[in-house]
């Protein structure tokens, strides 16, 4: 795998998209691993990924599984971020099952490993999930984060995503609660 590096020496990441991570059977191997380490971590130390504990790995491996035939299927869009050929980051949306609602997709996760927080790869990831969104003809991309995920919905809003919608106190990890809010970026807007 290939790494860029600036002058001052810094790698920058490497984006693939699934057909590059699968078009290498020893890479989807590790890349499911690796996945799931990224995310049990995150949601180890609190992160608002959807898991109230550390998913297994069968679990990440099955939800990758899904992710990859949407893919196939032109029905989603994953991304996986690598520095120094290692995976530090990974995002994906889904086209809208609903018959009603197909020319839209909600985009799911971006995960980043805390060891590469502050480089500037969750933004990368979902510029590239957002630009194969217009490409795919999605017309909205929606998103939901926890009320608390201060860093994530500054990213999304510099993306041009909204505010739609917020659910108070819907989101139960614990005792806590947290709002659930909702963005969107209506490409519609843009055509």
């Amino acid at each position: 795998m290939n790494t860029a590096s600036t002058s001052g020496g810094t790698l920058e990441p490497v984006i693939l998209d699934a057909m590059e991570l699968t078009s290498d059977p020893d890479l989807r191997a590790r890349f499911a691993a690796s996945a799931h380490r990224i995310l049990a971590d995150l949601v180890r130390e609190g992160a608002a990924l959807g898991w109230t504990g550390p998913p297994s790995f069968d679990e990440v491996s099955e939800l990758l599984d899904h992710v990859f035939a949407a893919v196939h299927a032109a029905d989603a869009a994953l991304r996986a971020a690598y520095l120094d050929g290692r995976l530090v980051g990974l995002g994906y949306w889904l086209r809208h099952t609903r018959p009603t609602h197909r020319p839209h997709a909600d985009l799911e996760k971006i995960a980043v490993a805390a060891s590469a927080h502050g480089r500037g790869i969750g933004r990368a990831l979902t510029a590239e999930l957002i630009a194969d969104a217009g490409r795919a003809g999605i017309e909205v991309l929606t998103l939901d984060a926890r009320g608390d995920n201060s860093g994530a919905l500054r990213l999304y809003r510099s993306l041009g995503f909204t505010e739609y919608g917020r659910l108070p106190d819907f989101v139960a990890v614990g005792e806590r609660r947290y709002d659930k809010v909702f963005c969107m970026l209506d490409f519609r807007q843009e055509r």
